[in-house]
């Protein structure tokens, strides 16, 4: 088939009970995915993924949950239809979601990664009370020169998520955050909220989780990839496990630039398949692309993604 397929993977927020019930309901590859999965990690998945727990929003759980549901959902579009991507690009965590779309990671292995970057990020956060906060309605450089401000003010708060226009998301000390919502409120933000989130992701309160990180990267990650990922860090591509090493590690520490990614990559690609739970790159790209997007969350959405291709 020649259609130009980007493959795209959601990072932490998309998490939700229930997450890949349906795969593991109707599919032995799911099933013993997920059994590979808790064997390898000692973590449960049938119980975190399909039963109402708090363990779901720690990110040593949330990060390889979510991983392992985008796995199953990809492998099982893969095997059914041949079709590889000719770009792969996940938000965040997502990243080692593409990594494992290009081959360029085992999937189990990939699982057990992530519980690990979890952890890391966990406790390089422990002792601060951190969080992250959504703008919405602001520009890129309005947001910027806030958060400049609050810094030389002594505040600890970045703009780490650049997802669509208008909507950026801050990392840093959870006081700092609050003390920041009125400030971007003052400025005409349509929307300023705290999220749910146990770390703060892609900052410099995350550096003493790069080394560890890349150690195990550099056991982990193949040689060859068969399609190039985007970084997260630069919104361009590679397809180097040496690329790989210098830019993941980065990534803890560098913002998410998500929306220019999609703006990079738009012309070379014909649409979107995102894999995993929920659609939220689909509302991220509402406005950053005409081109079809399509989601692979449970069964009947990979059939009716399956049918829809044909017609492209």
């Amino acid at each position: 088939m020649s259609v130009r397929c980007a493959f795209l993977f959601p990072g932490q927020g998309s998490q939700a009970v229930g997450m890949g019930q349906d795969f593991f309901n109707n599919s032995e590859v799911a099933k013993q995915m997920i059994f590979d999965a808790s064997q390898r990690t000692g973590i449960n998945f049938e119980e975190l993924l399909f039963t109402e727990n708090d363990k779901l929003a720690q990110t040593e759980y949330t990060q390889p949950a979510i991983l392992l549901v985008s796995a199953i959902a990809h492998k099982l579009f893969t095997d059914a239809t041949g079709i590889k991507p000719v770009l792969a690009l996940g938000h965040s965590l997502g990243e080692f979601s593409a990594l494992v779309a290009a081959e360029a990671l085992d999937a189990i292995d990939a699982v057990a990664l992530v519980n690990l970057r979890g952890k890391l990020m966990a406790q390089a956060c422990e002792g601060q009370d951190v969080g992250m906060l959504v703008s919405l309605g602001l520009d890129d450089a309005t947001v910027e020169a806030i958060t400049a401000c609050q810094r030389e003010a002594g505040k600890k708060v970045w703009a780490v998520n650049y997802n669509a226009e208008g909507q950026i998301v801050i990392a840093g000390i959870k006081k700092d955050l609050e003390a920041l919502v009125d400030v971007l409120k003052e400025a005409k933000a349509k929307r300023a909220m705290l999220l749910n989130m146990s770390v703060a992701s892609h900052c410099p309160l995350l550096e003493s989780a790069g080394a560890p990180l890349e150690a195990k990267l550099k056991e982990m990650l193949k040689e060859s990839f068969i399609a190039p990922v985007i970084s997260n860090v630069t919104a361009k591509p590679y397809s180097t496990k040496e690329e790989a090493l210098a830019l993941l590690p980065k990534q803890l520490v560098k913002p998410v630039l998500y929306k220019q990614s999609i703006a990079n990559i738009d012309t070379q690609v014909d649409c979107y398949i995102e894999f995993g739970q929920g659609n939220v790159l689909k509302g991220l790209n509402k406005n950053a692309t005409s081109k079809p997007h399509f989601n692979v969350s449970d069964m009947a959405s990979l059939k009716a993604t399956i049918e829809a291709i044909k017609e492209l």
